[in-house]
């Protein structure tokens, strides 16, 4: 059997092209595995894997703890707001803790970015990165990238725009670097006052008017406005925001071509899409949820799996 390169999922700037095709020819097996009555495999019954969310998170925590219990892992839950952190407990300590209770897989949550990386060099264990402060979030990038396969063929060639708020975002770093990976053209759309000075560096397009960049893509993935992360105002309003970056029925309506529209959630519905658009046949936002769950098996079972070696 083929292996991944990496004994972590710190980012996808550590992995290679084989490890996400890999990941997803596991993901497609874990797909139908999700789609049977009986929707469990015992694959790692003998592993445990403790869930560290040291920030708010709904959709990936249960993402990822519904992945580990369909692949019959013990599981642990750690949340950081109930927890000796804020007796100031520091992070090496919390999960050498939590190791010495026999863990062999952690996966986390943090508002710092690199915590992952950081805690990769001091404990002994798998690390899974569910998301670092503004760096990346990995499991999100692949599931966003399998989706797209999924509904259009390939990723390679394919024009993909990421709108909305690049500069606080985890999930547009992580998707150009896995988008670029496949052989995708990338473009980010948003303001001025949202998009990093030297993302051109990484080799994407840059387009401050929506319109334009609708028309040039398949595939728009519309990011949240992430009001949590902003200690100073960006744009002017949030009605000024949609009425410049947010998409509606009518504007699909009038682009040359049909387009599919993307969302890592939770939706700010009217805001970055209104109602209409979120529950159109041109969104795939459900099945990026439903894919999710397969491409976190995947990442799951994979790396353990080199756990166990």
């Amino acid at each position: 059997m083929s292996e991944l390169s990496v004994n972590h999922l710190l980012g996808i700037k550590y992995l290679n092209k084989n490890d996400i095709e890999l990941i997803f020819e596991t993901a497609d097996h874990f797909k139908e595995v999700i789609n049977r009555p009986i929707k469990k495999v015992p694959s790692l019954r003998d592993i445990t894997i403790a869930n560290l969310f040291f920030e708010n998170s709904t959709r990936t925590k249960l993402s990822f703890e519904l992945a580990e219990k369909r692949l019959s892992a013990d599981v642990i839950n750690f949340s950081a707001s109930q927890s000796s952190v804020k007796k100031g407990e520091t992070l090496i300590d919390t999960v050498n803790n939590i190791l010495s209770m026999k863990v062999d897989m952690v996966v986390m949550r943090h508002p710092n970015p690199g915590a992952s990386v950081f805690l990769s060099q001091h404990v002994d264990a798998s690390i899974i990165n569910a998301g670092d402060g503004a760096h990346e979030h990995p499991t999100q990038a692949l599931l966003d990238s399998y989706s797209i396969r999924e509904k259009l063929g390939e990723v390679k060639g394919k024009n993909i725009v990421i709108v909305g708020d690049i500069l606080h975002s985890r999930v547009a770093l992580s998707n150009i670097y896995a988008l670029k990976l496949q052989g995708a053209n990338v473009m980010v759309c948003g303001p001025k006052t949202l998009i990093p000075k030297h993302i051109d560096k990484l080799g994407v397009k840059v387009e401050t008017n929506l319109h334009k960049a609708l028309n040039w893509c398949d595939v728009a993935n519309m990011l949240r406005v992430q009001n949590e992360r902003m200690e100073i105002s960006y744009f002017p309003s949030t009605r000024e925001y949609t009425q410049q970056f947010g998409v509606n029925k009518t504007l699909l309506d009038s682009l040359d071509k049909e387009i599919t529209i993307m969302h890592p959630g939770p939706i700010n519905r009217g805001v970055e899409i209104t109602s209409d658009v979120a529950d159109s046949k041109q969104a795939i936002i459900l099945d990026q949820v439903q894919n999710g769950v397969a491409i976190r098996m995947a990442v799951i079972y994979l790396l353990a799996s080199k756990i166990k070696q």
